[in-house]
């Protein structure tokens, strides 16, 4: 799974996401690499609700 796929998945628009916070776009992306998707989750799982709500996917 691409860490965009993982995006939609959260029902976070990747491009708006990566258009609005490149820095921490590439954060994630780069830790989601070294890691399972769950254990991700786990880890940001107040962080991707804050980044849902400003970049939902339509």
């Amino acid at each position: 799974m691409t860490f965009e796929e993982y995006l939609s998945q959260k029902k976070i628009d990747a491009e708006l996401f990566q258009k609005g916070e490149l820095t921490r776009f590439s954060e994630w992306k780069r830790e989601f690499g070294h890691m399972h998707p769950e254990s991700f989750t786990a880890q940001k799982k107040f962080l991707l609700n804050d980044t849902r709500r400003k970049y939902l996917a339509r």
